[in-house]
Order: C-alpha cells, then structure tokens, then sequence
C-alpha cells in the first residue's frame, strides 16, 4: 500500500481533485526531461538581466553595452589601484569595442585543482572564478564577484581576450561565450604586460543599438576623477585629471556657485561640494571609482554629516533639509568587500568600511567613519575660512526663510489642497509604486497627458497595477521665474496636485513612481505643453531629472494596414518602408492627437513595445540657461535660433505638422 501523506485523509485528496477539474488546469508534463541544467554563459544569455540588468538599445546610459564596458574597464582600475599600469585605450570601431590596460595581465597557466582548466579561458567563461575573493591581490576593488568578464563574453556575438605576462602572451577568441580558439600556448612577445578585451554586443540579444558617446564620455571623466594619475584615453580623446572630484565639480556645476568648492580628502574619503541658487540636491556618489547612480549607504553618511557638522558648527538646530537646499558636491569612498543592490553597482548597500563576514569581525561604519572626518576636516575649513562659512550660513537661512514661506500657507489653502489631494480627481493611481517590496516596483510610471480625452485612452489601456495617469486641463503656468511658494496660488493648484501625487514636495526621497511620462501630443499645443511641464522640473525638481526618471513619450505618427496587418510608424520613413511592404493600396491614417488613438491601440504603445525618450542632463547643460533661452524673457534671440535653424529641407507636409 502507497505511503499516504501526514495531515491528507482521501476527502482532501478527493477535494483537490475536485478542485483540479473545476479550474481546468492544463496537464504538462513534468518528468526527468524537465530538469535542465545550463552551462555558466547559457544561463547569462538565457537571463541577462539577473547579470547586467537591461540590454537596451544604448540610448539609455545604463543600457547593457555600457555596462559591459564599465564591468572591463573596472577590472583594469583595479590593477591602478594596486599600482600597476597607469594607461587604460578605449577603442570604438564599428561596433566592436577594445580596452587595453597595462597592469599585470591575466595569469594563462593552468589551475592547480584541474590540470586541463586553462586559467585565461577560466577567469572569461566560468562563473565564480577569478581573484578577487579575498584580498590578497585586489583591496578595495569595484569588481568582485568574477561575472563581469564572463558577462561580457557570454553576451557578445565575437569576443577575444589577450594577456601579455613577461615577455609571453596568450590570445583566446569566443563566439556567443563558445571557445572557437582552443589552443592554450602561449607565444612570445615584446608588449608590455597588460590585457586587451575586445567584443561586439550580440545583436541578436540587443535591440538594434548604436553607441552614445556623451555616455561613455561622462563615464571616462568620472574614472579620471577618481583615480588622480591615471590617464586614459577613448578614439584618441585623453581623460586625465589632477584634483580628483574638485575637477569634477569645477566642470559639472551648471551655475554660479555662491562660493569656491570646498574640498576634502583623506586616505579613504574625498569630499567636494558647494552651494547654488537653484532646488534640490545635486551630489556625485562613487565607491572604489564605480558612480553609485542611485546613492547609498556612503550618500546618506555623507548627506546625514554635512547637516550634522554644520548645525554643530553655527550652533543652531537647522533642518537639515534647509543645510542641503541647493546643495552641489560629489563624495567617494573606498572600502574592502563593498556590498551593491544588485549586480550593476549603482547602489552601495554596505554598512562597514570593511567586513570578514566569515569570522564575523568588522569594521568601523561609513557614517561614523563619515562624521568623524568632516566632524574634524570641515570643521578646521569653516574656521580658517570665515567667509565662506558667512555665506552658508545665509544660504541656510535663506531655504528657511522660503521653507517656512511655504509652511505659513493660510490655512484655508491647506485644508483646500489636504482635501484636493485626498480626492485628487487628475490622478488615476496604479496599485504598485516605486520603493514598494515588489518586484515590479521599477516598472511604476506616471503619466502626464494632455486633457480628459488622451488621458481617457491611455487610462483604459493601462496596466493598472504599475501605470497611473494625471491629468492637465491645459497649459500650466511658465515657472521660469517662479517660486516655489507659487506653486500654492490658486490659479496654479494643478501642479502642486502633481507634486503631491509625485510625493516630492518634501524631496525626491519618496518619489512614488520611476518613471515620470510626459505624454502629449505632436502638435504646437502639445509641445507647448511638454516645454512648461520640462521647466516645471528643471526649475524645482532637477534631482528627478538627474536621476533619469523623466520621459517623453514617443507616439506614432501614422498607421498603415491593409487586410493581413497594422503596422504604427513613428516617421515619415518608417511609414514609406511599411508602404513598400504592403503595397500601394495600404490604408494609411495620420494620428494628430493622443485622443484619436483608440484604448486598444494604445495599450500597444504603452505595454512592451513603448518608446520613450529620457530627458537627459549633461555635464555641460546649464539649467538656468536652458529655462531662459527657451521659457524666459528674450523673444528676439529665440526668433533669431529659430530663424537660423529654419529647415526647408522637409517635402513631408504630414510629418512636419
């Protein structure tokens, strides 16, 4: 007799039976066959995301090919960090990209555990190998879970790696993460010792991609700054800096600061900063010379102590919202065994400056490490430099004096706006948002349209678990030259309703959606309508901006079907290439607003398949600039841009409405 299961008499199994039949549960067969075991680099090209995060089409910086880049040249600060090669060549040539650094090279031997296991092939195509697992070789190191190299490979449709090692090198190709050169012995050589990467991203993984120099150019700059002596060099552009982030903040600033840089630095923390006239926090993250985008654990030390040390400082219990008003700087850690959220290292999530996990000894923690350093540097600064230090003192007490502006709102339009955003009729919520312990928190996306008739659309299409909807009733005021006590006048409640469903009136902290959609139409009105909204967060919310959480959404201009398809084309070529496809006798429709679109052809355009376009801030881009020129007072240099510029090469009518 069949062993019965404890706690299942025959009615439960009976009932569950019951239970199958009533659900009509498919049967799929699950047998021996259906356990399957991939080899290391099958399951990175199975599941890239769990190694790079996106693919993407390289219009987005973090898209996969900049993060395969990153991943190699981080193996060759590395070897700078330890004292070894003070080059690094970047290479673009077509598609394929090649770094070359000058360290010690990749040992090629073969490995003392299995005597056939190349050691080169090993460190480029087998997971969990590589030397960085404790600090013998590599201290304080950006890399250390050995997948960067083998990410790369494994991705990419040609991949080859060469290392150079006294007088000797060895030379391996790839195809797909498959060893097409399985010859292990090495030749002679006079180069100096190193290793050169070379790889095409494999199209057949990647959407269609081209690469954006603006990204890799920002991303070089930064390695400069965080590695004084260094110098490399990008299709023949040399990176090299000699004041690490005090370079970095002389070049990034996109305003007149109200006073010289500060700049900190000791063995194992770099600090530079200063303040400007504008909203928000604009602050540079770095651990071991890896951009930390989205922040961590050594950004809130730093932003927690700033506050602290200058509250001590004047004597004063100023909020530290007040302290860090327009605040613009750039802070660097370096730590041994660094802890990131996820394996793209944009989020530092360690709490010590270095931890043995298992002989559990640690470290002191980045915060006191943090306090204790500006608690003596900044403090020392402050009272050699009293000037400065009256300065800060009046910026502080300016973002009080305009904070507590906004906070003595009459209490009639409090109540009017507590009672607007409880029942707040412009926002169509979803049911996950950004910071949720959900797995589908990043997807969460706002979108700002144009009208109860677009928004109608697009809210019937929507995922209504991750995609929400505000609604304009028209052309918001121009916050060129507002306040943000403005934003409470009761002619302008529409977009303080916007910053309550954002959850940013109090800072970008808990901003509830990542992804802020600027949906409106291809018209004058619509793009009117795209500019105000763009200066809205320029002006008061740029850290959203920074962090690339806004977007314009692409639309398709035109439809084209016939019997068999549709096919939605987001330009004129689009369009004559589906024509030619289909023939002349296609039908062809011209969409000229959002509202024409119908629910079920926009939930084509929102769902997998969307377009968008990131609203992106350079190094160079100055906002205050930006919002005069193209939302400020001078008509007559826009008209002379806009006559300068005037194209009169368009024969497409359609498409230059």
């Amino acid at each position: 007799m069949q062993d019965e299961i404890p706690g299942l008499d025959g009615n439960d199994a009976n009932d569950m039976k019951e239970d199958d039949e009533t659900l009509n549960i498919p049967d799929h067969d699950y047998g021996d066959e259906s356990i399957v075991h991939l080899e290391d680099l099958e399951h990175i090209r199975l599941r890239p995301g769990m190694y790079i995060g996106r693919l993407g089409d390289g219009t987005a910086p973090n898209d996969g090919m900049y993060v395969l880049m990153k991943e190699i040249i981080d193996n060759s600060i590395d070897e700078f960090a330890m004292g070894y090669g003070k080059l690094i060549q970047i290479k673009i040539e077509d598609k394929r990209i090649s770094i070359r650094d000058y360290g010690r090279g990749i040992p090629f031997g073969f490995s003392e555990k299995d005597k056939t296991q190349n050691l080169l092939d090993a460190a480029v195509s087998k997971l969990h190998t590589g030397a960085k697992f404790d600090n013998k070789t590599f201290q304080k190191s950006v890399g250390m879970n050995g997948v960067g190299l083998k990410a790369a490979n494994a991705l990419s449709s040609q991949f080859t790696v060469q290392s150079f090692r006294n007088g000797e090198t060895l030379a391996l190709t790839y195809e797909k993460g498959i060893l097409v050169t399985p010859d292990f012995t090495p030749k002679p050589t006079t180069e100096r010792n190193g290793t050169l990467v070379s790889f095409i991203p494999d199209d057949t993984l990647f959407e269609p991609y081209e690469y954006n120099t603006e990204y890799i150019d920002t991303m070089l700059r930064n390695y400069a700054y965080l590695n004084v002596g260094l110098k490399l060099t990008f299709n023949g552009t040399e990176y090299k800096s000699e004041n690490g982030l005090l370079d970095l903040l002389n070049e990034s600033i996109d305003e007149e600061p109200l006073y010289p840089p500060i700049h900190l630095k000791t063995q194992d923390i770099e600090v530079a900063f200063t303040h400007g006239s504008g909203y928000g926090e604009n602050i540079y993250s770095f651990v071991n010379g890896q951009n930390t985008t989205l922040g961590g654990t050594h950004l809130a030390a730093f932003k927690e102590a700033i506050a602290k040390v200058l509250k001590d400082f004047y004597k004063k219990d100023f909020n530290p919202v007040d302290v860090r008003q327009s605040i613009i700087g750039a802070v660097s850690v370096r730590i041994q065994e660094p802890e990131f959220e996820g394996q793209t290292k944009v989020q530092l999530g360690s709490k010590y400056m270095w931890q043995n996990k298992q002989e559990g000894t640690h470290g002191p923690t980045l915060s006191k490490t943090m306090l204790d350093f500006l608690s003596t540097d900044l403090d020392n600064y402050l009272h050699k430099n009293l000037d400065v230090a009256d300065v800060i003192l009046a910026k502080i007490q300016d973002s009080e004096k305009e904070r507590n502006a906004i906070s003595s709102i009459s209490k009639k339009t409090k109540a009017r706006l507590k009672k607007a955003s409880l029942h707040n009729k412009k926002l169509r919520d979803c049911r996950i948002h950004y910071g949720d312990r959900n797995p589908l928190a990043d997807q969460s996306t706002l979108f700002i349209t144009e009208g109860d008739s677009a928004s109608g659309s697009i809210t019937k299409s929507r995922d209504a678990n991750t995609q929400a909807v505000f609604s304009l009733m028209g052309k918001p005021f121009n916050c060129a030259k507002a306040s943000k006590k403005d934003l409470y006048a009761e002619k302008n409640v529409e977009l303080a309703l916007l910053q309550s469903a954002l959850n940013i009136e109090d800072g970008v902290e808990g901003l509830r959606y990542n992804n802020i959609v600027i949906a409106t139409d291809a018209d004058v009105d619509g793009m009117h309508i795209r500019l105000l909204m763009l200066t809205f967060f320029l002006k008061f919310y740029p850290d959203v901006v920074r962090a690339g959480h806004l977007y314009i959404l692409q639309t398709p201009l035109f439809r084209v079907r016939d019997k068999k398809s549709n096919v939605y084309c987001y330009s004129s070529a689009e369009k004559e290439a589906a024509l030619k496809k289909m023939g002349r006798g296609a039908e062809i429709t011209r969409f000229k607003g959002l509202g024409e679109i119908s629910p079920d052809e926009f939930k084509g355009f929102i769902g997998e398949d969307i377009r968008l376009e990131m609203v992106h801030l350079t190094g160079e881009d100055k906002i205050s600039d930006i919002i005069q020129f193209y939302m400020g007072d001078n008509t007559p240099v826009r008209q002379k841009f806009i006559r300068t510029n005037l194209r009169s090469d368009i024969d497409n009518t359609e498409e230059a409405q």
